[in-house]
């Protein structure tokens, strides 16, 4: 694989730490800003919906610049966000931090894609991705729980300074590491905005924004869950998202081979058993033992579905993949906002720190039936998507 690959996914380790330390550390910043879990949850939230907005915006306005000039800029609005929640005097501040730093995410993992996708052959495209997301990953197995383990230890303000040096190493790293390849023609706005008329498209967005809205409404509060429910004390938490981490990462490398095969039949196996996956956390959250199985399957059933949700929206968007690309990354954080917002309303509602489990189950099956809608679709040709050709080259099938 070329090593640009590599500084990809250290780009892709830094956002992503971003992204998912505040869970780990929700209880101090709640405690350090006066405010309830369900606001301090907000943060996560908050940083969903960012995401949002600048994997569209940020992503259709550097259509027709070159990629790694465009990738360079976003790391530095990352190190800025990031200084800025470091240094945050109020939780109005931290929030704003969190935006900034949100908005540079979506653009370079959808343009990241794109990149990663053009570095290797038409049929190590799924590979490839599933290699830059390994950042993404990797920030869950180690960055997630040494920084939660830095910030009880030192202070939470302390991650998000860690968080800071690895935006510039992982700025240097692309800038000497990411070729700078002159696209084979100007991009056009109009063409990227044309792949939206694909039926497979919208259900490919649908289906990452409850495939992945499921596992991350159970993640969001898995500290209250972890120290409140099965009784690990609050220390043990770094130890327990190395657990998950380590789940990530399988589901990572075995979801990235799987997809190379069949998109849609890994994406249906593994979405029906991280349902079965989450409702059966949610029945022995109680028992430390069975917690512990069940964080590894959570990890690993859920992160499995990343390359296969990538690639298909790539796939269906194939000639003008970079603002569909930048699309699917806002449809996963459509998915953490939602699955954050539901869980946060049924802790509030009085129903446990288990709820927000059985309510990312409940997410999750949804992306099972809007998944066999989209395979039914490629069967009877009723999209304009089907037909198409896969990743491996073959006709997209069920």
């Amino acid at each position: 694989m070329p090593a640009g690959l590599i500084a990809l996914a250290l780009g892709g380790f830094g956002i992503g730490l971003t992204e998912f330390v505040i869970t780990g550390l929700l209880p101090e910043v709640a405690a350090d800003y006066g405010v309830t879990e369900t606001t301090a949850g907000w943060l996560v939230t908050g940083y969903a919906l960012a995401v949002i907005v600048g994997a569209l915006g940020l992503t259709a306005a550097t259509t027709r610049l070159l990629r790694k000039p465009v990738l360079l800029g976003l790391l530095v609005l990352f190190i800025i966000g990031n200084t800025l929640s470091a240094i945050a005097p109020t939780y109005e501040v931290m929030m704003s931090g969190r935006v900034i730093a949100a908005l540079c995410h979506g653009a370079f993992f959808g343009i990241g894609s794109v990149v990663a996708a053009n570095m290797v052959e038409r049929s190590k495209r799924a590979s490839a991705v599933a290699l830059m997301f390994t950042g993404l990953t990797a920030s869950n197995v180690l960055g997630v729980p040494f920084g939660t383990f830095l910030g009880q230890a030192l202070g939470w303000r302390s991650t998000f300074w860690a968080i800071v040096a690895i935006g510039v190493v992982a700025l240097v790293g692309v800038l000497a590491l990411v070729p700078a390849v002159r696209q084979a023609e100007t991009p056009s706005l109009a063409r990227e905005l044309g792949v939206f008329r694909s039926g497979q498209v919208w259900l490919s967005l649908g289906m990452t924004v409850l495939g992945y809205g499921g596992m991350f409404g159970a993640f969001t509060y898995i500290a209250y869950t972890l120290t409140s429910v099965s009784g690990f004390p609050s220390s043990a938490v770094p130890w327990l998202l190395v657990v998950f981490g380590v789940g990530l990462f399988v589901g990572n490398f075995v979801g990235g081979k799987l997809a190379a095969r069949s998109i849609d039949r890994t994406l249906l196996v593994v979405l029906v058993a991280l349902t079965v996956v989450l409702g059966l956390f949610a029945l022995v959250a109680t028992s430390p033992v069975l917690t512990v199985i069940a964080l590894v399957l959570m990890g690993t059933f859920g992160f499995a579905t990343v390359p296969a949700l990538q690639t298909r929206v790539m796939q269906y968007a194939d000639h003008a993949p970079t603002l569909a690309s930048g699309a699917n990354i806002a449809a996963f954080n459509l998915g953490n906002a939602l699955g954050a917002w539901i869980g946060g309303l049924t802790i509030a509602a009085g129903l446990g720190y288990t709820s927000p489990i059985w309510a990312g189950a409940g997410i999750t099956l949804a992306a099972v039936a809007l998944t066999l809608v989209a395979m039914g679709a490629v069967r009877r040709g009723r999209s304009r998507g089907a037909g198409e050709l896969t990743s491996t080259g073959s006709v997209a099938t069920a």
